[in-house]
């Protein structure tokens, strides 16, 4: 897997990991302590590349192995602008868009910004439909801000944090491995990166995306309502929705196999009708 630290506008770097030739296809993480592109996505690589696609893996700005600053508001607009930045410095033209939790909503940000980027849209559990307070009310946002960045943070509480992704049923196949991977990134995190986040509320834009959207969801969500996703179906050109029963906010990591076979095919039916 190549990997490339890319400068944008404000002195940031985007740490960018890539693999695979073909179309390009971003996958944009969600938040949370250590979140990165390959944590939230190394189940879904393989198959993409398989089916043809060329992978990227960028870690959002405040993530992963990116630029961390400390003292800014992590507004939607400075995610969305510093990932398009990178992209396109990388020498990405076009690209279908993958997007979990917030980004999900950054991905529904930069389609707005830059429809002339984005070929589709896939979306898992994708944050930046309700006001910010809606989702801060919401029990598992509520858990992962309480457990992050307090002298008792250590590897039990990180497991907690993760396993609140997932419902009940796969926390137990929740890896050491990941564990620690995500552990190390959270621990280079300021407060910041999640106290003083803002995004705001998309759904009433909804109506202008064009390009055709994939959401999933899973029914046990307890970060983002499952019922948003009637926002797509009443409010998109050309949206299809998936509901998995007995799955938590982590439908790329709980169905993997699903998740990959459903996106793969629906990214391959795009490219022969376009």
């Amino acid at each position: 897997m190549r990997e490339t630290n890319v400068r944008v506008a404000g002195g940031h770097d985007i740490h960018i990991k890539e693999t695979g030739a073909g179309p390009a296809v971003v996958f944009i993480h969600g938040s949370g302590p250590g979140a990165s592109g390959l944590s939230n996505f190394r189940q879904n690589v393989d198959a993409f590349v398989a089916a043809g696609y060329r992978i990227i893996l960028p870690d959002l700005i405040g993530y992963g192995a990116s630029s961390k600053p400390e003292g800014i508001d992590y507004t939607l607009g400075l995610f969305t602008d510093t990932l398009h930045g990178a992209l396109r410095a990388h020498g990405i033209a076009r690209a279908a868009l993958v997007g979990n939790s917030l980004g999900g909503g950054v991905a529904l940000q930069m389609t707005l910004d830059h429809p002339e980027f984005v070929d589709q849209l896939v979306l898992m559990a994708p944050g930046c439909l309700a006001p910010m307070t809606d989702y801060f009310a919401m029990p598992g946002i509520a858990k992962m801000m309480s457990g992050f960045g307090g002298p008792d943070f250590n590897m039990d509480e990180q497991r907690r944090l993760i396993s609140n992704l997932v419902h009940p049923d796969f926390a137990g196949r929740l890896t050491d491995e990941l564990v620690a991977e995500r552990f190390a990134v959270a621990r280079t995190q300021p407060k910041d990166v999640l106290a003083r986040m803002r995004t705001q509320d998309l759904s009433a834009r909804l109506h202008e995306i064009e390009k055709p959207i994939f959401v999933l969801w899973g029914h046990d969500d307890e970060f983002c309502p499952e019922a948003h996703t009637r926002l797509f179906l009443e409010n998109c050109r050309d949206a299809r929705t998936i509901t998995f029963r007995r799955t938590g906010h982590w439908v790329q990591v709980e169905r993997a196999g699903e998740f990959n076979a459903y996106v793969t095919g629906f990214l391959g039916e795009q490219r022969r009708s376009s």
